[in-house]
This record gives C-alpha cells, structure tokens and sequence, in this order.
C-alpha cells in the first residue's frame, strides 16, 4: 500500500523548507531497502550522533565510508572467503550498501571498526554566521535628542 503525502498547504504557509519536502517526497517514494546489515542511530549529545553497524567478518580494507552532497554512504564488500567447503553459512556475506541523508552542516568526525562494529561519529558544526547573536538596539538616546530638537525648531 502505497501512501501520498499533499505537502501543498505546508508550502503555502512556510518559506525555504524546499529541502525538507523534498526528503520527505523522496522518502516515500524510495523502496524500503533490506534491513542488512542492522545498525544502530544514537543521539549522544546536543549536537553529536553515532551510526552503530554491525558488520561480523568484514575488515577495514572491505569497506568504503563516503560523504557526498549531505548523503553518508557506507559499502562493503568481502574480497576474502572461507577456505574449505561451507556447511552451513549463517554469517552474511553478501555485499552492501547504505545510505544515510545527513542534514546540513553534519560533518563525519570518526569511523572506527571493532569487534565487529563499525562506528561512525558525526558531530553539526554550525558556520559563526548561522550561530544566535544578540543585536544591539541603539539610537535611542539619539533619537530622542534629535525628536526634542525638531519640536523645539518647529514651536
């Protein structure tokens, strides 16, 4: 079952978040991929987040982490197998890829693989020009020497 979103009356009442329809546009249109490999997404701070994956029998030289356009991409893919022949095979060893829609100024501070777990860190870095500033309101002394001034020439 398929369902369509009218995003229309939120466009009519909000200005610059083009963006944001679109992703959810996209989102409903996009197949729901595979649930392989699983992963975990934690908020572990005001402005840091980690992706968890668990990734058993894959080494660092068969995976590719990429960031491109606010779009994380992670892939792997084994280039060794089992010597022997294989009985039973519960381990997955099926190439993948995942992809992440990050949302702007997100940058990838750390990706680390133990145990079996790949970690990727990322922490929202916001330009000085994005962050809240204070405004200063002046000309209010001014303002009112020169109002006094132009009633007194007008009187």
């Amino acid at each position: 079952m398929r369902t369509v979103l009218d995003f229309s009356p939120l466009h009519r009442s909000s200005i610059g978040f083009d963006r944001v329809f679109d992703l959810l546009e996209t989102a409903v249109r996009t197949p729901q991929p595979d649930n392989w490999p699983p992963f975990d997404s934690i908020k572990i701070g005001e402005d840091q987040y980690r992706i968890t994956m668990a990734l058993a029998g894959f080494s660092r030289d068969d995976l590719q982490i990429e960031v491109q356009n606010n779009l994380l991409t992670v892939s792997g893919e084994r280039k060794t197998d089992h010597v022997g022949e294989v009985l039973h095979r519960g381990i997955a060893n099926r190439p993948f890829t995942r992809r992440f829609e990050l949302a702007e100024h997100m940058q990838v501070t750390r990706a680390e693989l133990r145990d079996g777990l790949l970690t990727i860190d990322f922490k929202r870095e916001l330009p000085e020009a994005l962050k809240p500033r204070t405004i200063p309101i002046g000309g209010t002394e001014k303002a009112a020497s020169e109002t006094r001034l132009l009633q007194s020439r007008a009187a």
